[in-house]
């Protein structure tokens, strides 16, 4: 090992979906020595073969026992389960880093593995992933969500470093709140973009993704850089009639995407309000507009 070269660890990967396979990679390209992954499904194990090629598939348990950094990366809802049993079966023991890239938990669900002298770190990438080596190009400069207890935070900020993302500390009192901020800007985005294309088809437009391109791309931009005073559109005008208008032609539709419009006029109506776009008068106006219509007794 060369002078001042950090030491290298012996790392196993419990899951190698999308996430686990890349981070994997990733601490590989590092220079940690990848020494077993576990895969349970069919796609897993080609990801293994694609992004962590010789490195063998065994079960959880053997992988996280021969390692001494263990990358738990599970579905959210799995984790706690599965940090038990591997305590329980000995396979996660002391002096062992035990770290996991969930968004929603921090390091006390690796209380179990605490308890018997483990490390936890909360190394979480905010970003989506594919599951292909075209994400090891997007962790460079990525932010991670990090959490770990204070004497260990110059571990976890240098793993990520050494993945090449950039490390943002997370409390772990606020890790659901992180998450939730991640879920509503990243995930509904994707879900309103695409029910943005399927109105446009509605409308008869030939490739809307090409029309919404530009204007999509500015939005966000304008969003991150200058905040609600950027928020356009006919809520921020104050236009009822043309909110009215919108909800006309929609209400053939399923009724859930009228109410997400609903919804988001009425949050963006506040947001406008609060920021002086609209006066108090043309947000009760859209207010009016926008509430649920009555239902037959």
């Amino acid at each position: 090992m060369a002078e001042g070269q950090p030491p290298r660890l012996r790392v196993g990967v419990v899951g190698t979906g999308r996430v686990g396979a890349v981070l994997g990679a990733a601490l590989g390209r590092a220079g940690h020595d990848i020494v077993a992954a576990s895969a349970v499904s069919d796609l897993s194990r080609l990801r293994a073969e694609a992004l962590l090629p010789g490195v063998p598939l065994r079960p959880a348990p053997e992988v996280a026992a021969d390692a001494e950094l263990v990358l738990l990366a599970v579905p959210d809802d799995v984790l706690p389960d599965l940090v038990t049993g591997l305590v329980a079966t000995g396979a996660l023991r002391g002096g062992q880093f035990v770290a996991h890239p969930s968004g929603r938990h921090g390091i006390g669900v690796l209380e179990p593995a605490v308890r018997v002298g483990g490390v936890a770190l909360a190394l979480h990438p905010a970003m989506t992933f594919t599951g292909t080596s075209v994400d090891l190009a997007r962790l460079d400069g990525c932010p991670f969500g990090v959490t770990s207890d204070e004497a260990m935070r110059p571990v976890a900020e240098a793993l990520v470093v050494e993945m090449g993302g950039e490390p943002v500390w997370v409390p772990e009192e606020a890790r659901s709140m992180y998450h939730a901020g991640l879920v509503f800007g990243a995930n509904y985005l994707m879900t309103v973009v695409l029910q943005s294309v399927d109105l446009l088809k509605e409308a008869g437009i030939s490739a809307p993704e090409r029309l919404l391109a530009p204007l999509l791309s500015a939005s966000l931009d304008n969003a991150l850089r200058h905040g609600d005073v950027s928020l356009t559109g006919p809520v921020a005008r104050g236009d009822a009639v043309t909110v009215a208008d919108h909800l006309a032609v929609m209400s053939d539709l399923p009724p859930v995407v009228t109410e997400t419009y609903r919804s988001l006029a009425r949050l963006t109506a506040d947001r406008a309000l609060a920021a002086g776009l609209i006066d108090p008068t043309a947000a009760e106006q859209l207010l009016s507009v926008l509430a649920e219509p009555r239902r037959p007794a």
